[in-house]
């Protein structure tokens, strides 16, 4: 029972690699992004020799934009967000994020939920 835990965050391990190495991010820099001060601490998740806290692998998940099943399974059982897209543009910063996202959140606010129509002002 003890290999088979193990095993499983040797996978979820493999997996953060993959996808920190995706997003183009050091051990450092995801580390340094959860609080941790030593890339050491990614290292040992990223080698299965240390457990993954799942408030940590919620963070990592949504840093890495993909969702939780990723690592846990390995498959996306979701298609990306529009905010995980914009996240993962490179050529936008957070300022210019932030402010299409508060844009697309103001316009679902303004739909009707039972129809989907648009409820504001046409004038």
């Amino acid at each position: 029972m003890e290999n088979n835990e193990n095993q499983k965050y040797v996978e979820i391990g493999k997996r953060i690699k993959e996808a920190r190495d995706q997003e183009g991010l050091t051990q450092s820099e995801l580390g340094s992004r959860l609080g941790y001060k030593s890339p050491t601490f990614m290292s040992l998740i990223e080698d299965g020799k240390r457990k993954v806290r799942i408030d940590d692998l919620e963070k990592i998940a949504e840093m890495l934009h993909r969702d939780l099943n990723y690592f846990l399974q390995g498959e996306m059982t979701s298609a990306p967000t529009v905010k995980m897209a914009l996240r993962s543009d490179k050529s936008l910063n957070q300022d210019d994020i932030k402010t299409i996202e508060s844009v697309i959140e103001a316009l679902m606010r303004g739909k009707d939920t039972k129809d989907g129509r648009d409820r504001r002002s046409t004038k």
